[in-house]
């Protein structure tokens, strides 16, 4: 088991241990209700978790975001109604890449919980493996884990604008979004001034695992990572961006999150917006 990362053989060797709580965190932009989908077929025992109600609060782009990070007590509930107690193992997982799942190992983290891994490859890992897929949904009993934040670093809007000036900000949307052909979600296309477009998937290889720690490290490097300065990451709203802080991790880098993203930053006619392929 790599730090972080579970795959699919040896989750499937844990799926009868009790203190272990897979969850399946299907979304895409496309289609944000991935219920129906969970339904249809999902890894035995996995709970349905639906990323815009119970891993984000309400929507407030200007203030916090498309996804703003939820409160102490509503996220110790709703981890509780997961069925996930103190000391559990967590196993997140969905059907993207684990671009969305992502959210869901960074924010557990951010909330205190020290054993959480992703399933490298994501849903497609499993069936490749040959293994079963229930249908039908998944209720717990409620369980007793107890929730605190702040334990892994974020930033701020103004720390996030005078970032460049002391280390590296990735930005983890495509390449289209950074550059400002095409973003359908934000007011002002384009990215924030001095960040550097590091697209999350490119953190992958062809079936969607993560690539070696050696190769991330080598990419990070070469898009201009200094290992003796900090680094960021942002996306639009928090979600790819965390998929990167994972794929920093994996490669040696501890990594800060500006969870608000590119959906606050747009939205403030006096943060100015960068356009082209440069920084």
């Amino acid at each position: 088991m790599t730090r972080f990362l579970i795959t699919a053989e040896q989750l499937h060797s844990r799926l009868q241990d009790p203190t272990t709580t897979v969850l399946d965190v299907r979304w895409r932009q496309d289609r944000p209700e991935g219920l129906p989908e969970y339904l249809g077929g999902h890894i035995p025992g996995a709970i349905f978790v639906d990323l815009d109600y119970e891993l984000a609060a309400p929507e407030r782009p200007a203030e916090e975001g498309r996804h703003p990070l939820p409160d102490r007590e509503t996220f110790e509930q709703t981890v509780r109604r997961w069925g996930i107690n103190d000391g559990d193992t967590v196993v997140v997982y969905d059907d993207l890449k684990n671009l969305s799942s992502a959210r869901a190992w960074w924010l557990l983290r951010w909330a205190g919980f020290t054993d959480v891994l992703i399933l490298d490859g994501s849903l497609r890992a499993w069936t490749r493996a040959g293994y079963e897929l229930d249908t039908g949904i998944e209720i717990p009993e409620e369980g007793n884990a107890q929730v605190s934040q702040g334990h892994l670093p974020t930033l701020g809007l103004e720390e996030t604008e005078l970032f460049p000036q002391r280390g590296t900000l990735l930005d983890a949307r495509p390449a289209d979004r950074y550059t400002g052909e095409y973003d359908p979600l934000s007011p002002r296309p384009g990215h924030i001034p001095g960040a550097i477009s590091a697209p999350a998937s490119a953190s992958l290889d062809e079936h969607g695992r993560f690539l070696p720690a050696e190769q991330l490290r080598e990419r990070y490097l070469r898009l201009g990572v200094d290992p003796d300065k900090p680094v960021a990451a942002y996306c639009t709203s928090g979600l790819h961006s965390a998929h990167s802080v994972l794929a920093l991790s994996l490669a040696g880098f501890e990594a800060v999150l500006y969870p608000a993203g590119f959906s606050q930053w747009t939205r403030l006619s006096d943060r100015r917006v960068a356009v082209g392929p440069q920084p």
